[in-house]
């Protein structure tokens, strides 16, 4: 099929387009950067969704959307609550736009695990908004869709905002984890190249029309994680927890009471959490030693 990835050069979405180049596919990645992972044989857009024109353009031919641009940080969102709508709701609804003009099968589009929670600020704000329209693009112009609701990601190509990346470069650069609330908090992380796999497995009928909730196999509480880091590292970091600075992350569960939930998809082969922490500061070690070269 021919798939265009919006948000393609980013953390998620490049690995969705590796993802979907392995699985046959032709692949357009559509950003406002070059990605720096591009393969041979996928096509690069430089292009913003806030542009109907260049949007359009990009979409003419394809068969399958994956809409993963816009603002993805919740602390973020938190200080630019205009962007967020621009870029968050006003982007999805171009990409709507097109996706029903063009008659394309179907729209896959990132959310979070904080959609239909109290906590997650503007971001949640954006994504909650955007996961209501393209309901209701579906109810009125029979446009189908796969709503996927991301947990807590980690792996390789994350920037400097991915908290597991920011704790991890601290403890091999300063030889310090610096962690803001009690530790006790539980999180279900999620390997992103895990993420990437079944983001594509959802392509099949039964995922129609559904939310799909992407997230780790089991809970984990953060000074656990932070635990297991300090072990890699042969006990050389010193973990330091301050007073949480924000309201918008969740202790135990991101969830509150509502009628309107998704299915978790998990996947048989996982990566575990050791080794995937261990490939992280591979690649930064690798990042830093080669600042150093230059």
């Amino acid at each position: 099929m021919n798939i265009i990835i919006f948000g393609g050069s980013g953390f998620l979405g490049s690995h969705v387009a590796d993802v979907a180049t392995e699985n046959g596919h032709d692949v357009t990645i559509f950003d406002l950067k070059k990605s720096a992972h591009i393969q041979q044989d996928q096509k690069m857009i430089e292009g913003d969704i806030l542009n109907r024109e260049q949007v359009q353009r990009a979409m003419e031919g394809q068969e399958v959307v994956y809409h993963f641009a816009g603002l993805a940080d919740l602390d973020d969102a938190a200080s630019k609550p205009l962007q967020t709508i621009e870029y968050n709701i006003l982007g999805t609804a171009n990409v709507l736009e097109e996706v029903r003009k063009l008659k394309i099968k179907r729209i896959v589009f990132a959310s979070t695990v904080y959609v239909y929670s109290d906590l997650g600020g503007f971001y949640r704000c954006s994504k909650q908004a955007c996961e209501l329209y393209i309901e209701e693009y579906q109810k009125k112009y029979g446009l189908d869709f796969t709503i996927l609701r991301y947990g807590s990601l980690y792996g390789p190509r994350a920037d400097n905002t991915n908290s597991i990346r920011i704790f991890l470069r601290g403890g091999l650069v300063d030889g310090k984890i610096i962690y803001h609330g009690t530790g006790e908090e539980t999180r279900e992380y999620v390997h992103v190249k895990d993420a990437a796999k079944l983001s594509m497995e959802i392509l099949s009928e039964k995922f129609k029309n559904q939310h799909v909730t992407i997230t780790g196999h089991q809970s984990m509480k953060v000074k656990d994680m932070l635990q297991m880091a300090n072990e890699i590292l042969n006990h050389k970091v010193e973990i330091d927890f301050k007073p949480a600075s924000n309201s918008f992350h969740y202790d135990t569960t991101p969830y509150s009471f509502t009628p309107k939930v998704g299915n978790k998809l998990v996947s048989n082969c996982y990566t575990d959490m050791g080794q995937g922490l261990l490939e992280c500061l591979h690649e930064i070690h690798e990042e830093i030693n080669q600042k150093k070269n230059d």
